[in-house]
């Protein structure tokens, strides 16, 4: 059963939605409906997220990328190498 729900928000942040939701043909309503179950169910859930093996490799602990990491200056470096080489 649907229910009506008003909310107050930034007049540019209502701007922005509506232009994202017609982008995306969907209603406003159900761009924040989608979001309110999201964050419900990841609280529903609590810890109980299975984080996969992949993801966990990728971890500091065990050589993943630091928090630092600037891939920005890595690419320009790797490509300054690459194409100096030619």
């Amino acid at each position: 059963m649907d229910t009506k729900l008003t909310l107050k928000l930034d007049k540019n942040v209502i701007e922005s939605a509506k232009e994202y939701a017609a982008k995306q043909k969907v209603s406003v309503s159900s761009i924040v409906e989608s979001y309110f179950k999201t964050i419900i169910s990841k609280e529903n859930k609590n810890d109980s997220v299975q984080i996969s093996d992949f993801v966990k490799s990728l971890s500091l602990e065990n050589g993943g990328i630091p928090a630092d990491f600037d891939y920005k200056k890595d690419r320009q470096e790797y490509l300054i190498k690459k194409y100096n080489s030619l």
